[in-house]
This record gives C-alpha cells, structure tokens and sequence, in this order.
C-alpha cells in the first residue's frame, strides 16, 4: 500500500519510527552517540551496523534516518544523505565521487557557491571542470567525451530560471558514462521526477522549501543505494557534513506542509508573473510558467508549474532596483528563497557578487535584476506591494 501512496501522504508519513510510547509527532533523538550492552556488540556494530542500529550522530540517527527514508520515498530514489546544509550536499555529491584527472562537465547558470566549488575546489585537487550553456544541447555533446566523469546543473537556473532539459542532458551523458547530478531546489520536490527523467543523483537544499520557514540549515543528497552508502555516506561520515537531528526533526515537520506551501507559493508566482509582464518599469519577466519564456514547453513537460520564484529586471539598472527593494514592505530583502514570507534578492551585489560583471552579464545577470522567492501572503496584498516599490524604481530611473 506505501508503495501506492502519492507525495502528499509520503510527506507526512514514509519513514516514520515511532518509540514504545506512541507519540504522534516524531521524536528528536538529540544524541552524539549510542551505547552498546557489551564490548562484542560494539565491534559487531563497527564492523556491519544493522538497518536500524546506529553508532555515532556524525554516521546516522533515528530522527536523520526518518527524514531520509522520507524524502526518499517522496523522491523515488533508493536512498538519501542529510547534510548539513545544502552547499554541503554540493560539495559533498561531487568531491566523493571525484578525484584528480576526473573530467565534469556543468552548465555556466549556477548559483554562486556552486561556482566556487567547481571553480575552486575542485580545480585546486586536479579535477578538470568545462563549462557550457545548460540550455544548448549541441554544447553539451561538445563538451562531453569518453571518460567524462559526471555532469552537473541547476535543473532551473539561479537566478535567471534557465529550465535545463534533465532527461535530454541526462541520455546524452550516459552515452559516455557520466554520472548525472541535478541540484533541483527549483523545481523542488513538489514538482520533481528527476530521477524517473534521468538524474542519477538529485540535490536540495532543505534549507528551502523542504523547511520553507527561514528556521534552518539543511540538504540532502538522493541517488540510489549503492551511490549513497558506498561513495557518499563513507565521505561524509568522516569529513562531518551531516544533519543535526534537531534540524532533521525540522525538515521532517516542513515535509508535511510543503506540498500546500510550494502549491500556494507557486500559485502567487503564477498570477503575478502574469500580473507584471507588461508593467513599464520592466526590462522583462522571467517566468518559466509564462508563455513566452524560452523554455515554457520544456518546463510544462518536466515539472508541470513554474515554480515559486520570479525575476524582473527593472530598467534603470542597481539605482532602480535598489529604490525598488527598498520601498518594499510586505516583501523582505534577504538572500534566501523557498520560504512561507515573499523575499526578495538582488543577485548582482549578494548571491552573485563575487562574478566578474563580463560573466553576470553572460549569464543575464543585469544590475536592474531581482530575484522574488513568493511566500503564501495574499497574492493581492504581494502584488499591490511590488506595484507599489516599481513606482518608486520609475522614480529613481527617471532622476
């Protein structure tokens, strides 16, 4: 019957381990570490710990463990990795898998981080990194070659919302063995069929939606089995990037109300994408659910609904948008997205800041654009606030 169950009812219920007492709300296993009844149990436990038996926080916890199996089931994979963040799971997804001389090829639109990674880090311990535009296909079997270790992209891009073609990337790396890993916080896992579209290893950070109420840090890494057990959890055991049983206590709560937040959220994105693609203080509206977005069919197919964030690229350039944010109200300046309260970003001079401008600009990344992560306010009561702030950016364009 689970195996029939749809995500609603996976999000409140897969994975649940309920004490001798019953309780209906998980219990939060706050403990470092697990005591054994004798010496030979704690060697046996060292050397092939159980299905539900556990050694040490840093390797595995009853709360961890339930918000993987969960976010498991929800995902269809075979298996997950909490992490302590989700440039945690980045980071740790490929370097566990990654060593010198590997080849990866990634899309160019990735979230700052996610650069540096790639840029930096890997590059540092020899691994050789090629960069291409995600929405070109032809770029991608250019770039690939015999022995390319893995690909990596933003299903949707941050935080121009490039739609990346997963099932199409993904038959074209494993025509050359490559391993497929999407960072899907976009599309969330509301939306997503990444692994059934091709993915080999799915990204979130829980930070996002999977929380969804600004309270905390968390990621988690996706993929089957043998991936998750054998590549990932080895390295993230012994590097320490796993999830507190506190935050998994967190995520587990967020995973029973995400479905009608991202719903809500999404809804608002939809009317007021639509609302404001005409709106003269606008360059344009980036909104993968809009029609005239360059990937509107692509998304419609992949994911079903734009999802909860739009762009506008305000004319008028940083003095604009800025006289825009700052004349917000309902909406809040912050750098986070996924969140119940509407935030807003300025990409240019936070998330992104660190880019030369020749490759923010490449990658559409103007002084006028801002990144809307919608909440479930009242969509009228959104709308009004942003009409409200792009008067104030016509002002200041026109000073």
């Amino acid at each position: 019957m689970r195996d029939t169950w749809k995500k609603r009812t996976k999000a409140v219920h897969a994975g649940t381990r309920r004490s001798g007492y019953g309780e209906m709300s998980e219990a939060v296993f706050l403990t470092q570490g697990f005591a054994y009844d004798t010496a030979a149990s704690a060697e046996a436990r060292f050397i092939q710990a159980g299905e539900d038996e556990f050694i040490y926080a840093r390797y595995g916890n009853p709360t961890v463990a339930m918000f993987e199996e969960r976010i498991a089931a929800l995902e269809g994979a075979e298996d997950a990795f909490a992490t302590a963040s989700g440039m945690a799971a980045v980071s740790g997804a490929l370097s566990s898998m990654l060593k010198a001389g590997d080849h990866v090829v990634a899309s160019r639109a990735l979230f700052g981080s996610c650069l540096y990674v790639l840029e930096e880090v890997l590059t540092r311990f020899g691994v050789e990194v090629s960069f291409v535009d995600g929405t070109d296909l032809d770029q991608w079997r250019a770039a690939l070659r015999p022995g390319t270790r893995a690909v990596f992209f933003e299903s949707v891009s941050n935080p121009t919302l490039e739609v990346i073609d997963i099932a199409a990337v993904s038959e074209i790396a494993h025509a050359v063995g490559a391993t497929v890993l999407v960072d899907n916080v976009f599309a969330t896992p509301v939306y997503s069929d990444a692994i059934a579209q091709g993915a080999d290893v799915v990204i979130y950070s829980a930070t996002k939606h999977i929380d969804g109420q600004g309270r905390a840090l968390g990621g988690v890494i996706l993929g089957t089995r043998e991936f998750i057990r054998k590549t990932v959890e080895p390295y993230m055991k012994h590097t320490g990037g796993s999830m507190s049983p506190f935050n998994a206590w967190i995520m587990l709560k967020g995973l029973e109300t995400m479905s009608l937040r991202v719903n809500a959220q999404t809804s608002s994105a939809e009317h007021i994408s639509a609302a404001l693609q005409d709106h003269p203080a606008l360059e344009r509206v980036i909104y993968p659910g809009l029609p005239g977005h360059p990937q509107h069919e692509l998304c419609k197919r992949q994911t079903g609904r734009g999802g909860t964030v739009v762009s506008l690229d305000i004319r008028g350039g940083k003095a604009a948008a800025f006289a825009f944010l700052d004349a917000l109200e309902v909406v809040l300046i912050s750098n986070n997205l996924g969140d119940a309260k509407s935030i807003v970003t300025h990409p240019a001079t936070t998330t992104h800041q660190r880019l030369p401008d020749d490759q923010k600009l490449a990658l559409g990344i103007t002084p006028g654009l801002v990144r809307i992560s919608l909440g479930i306010e009242d969509p009228d009561d959104i709308l009004a606030d942003l009409r409200k702030a792009l008067d104030a950016a016509s002002s200041a364009a026109a000073a």
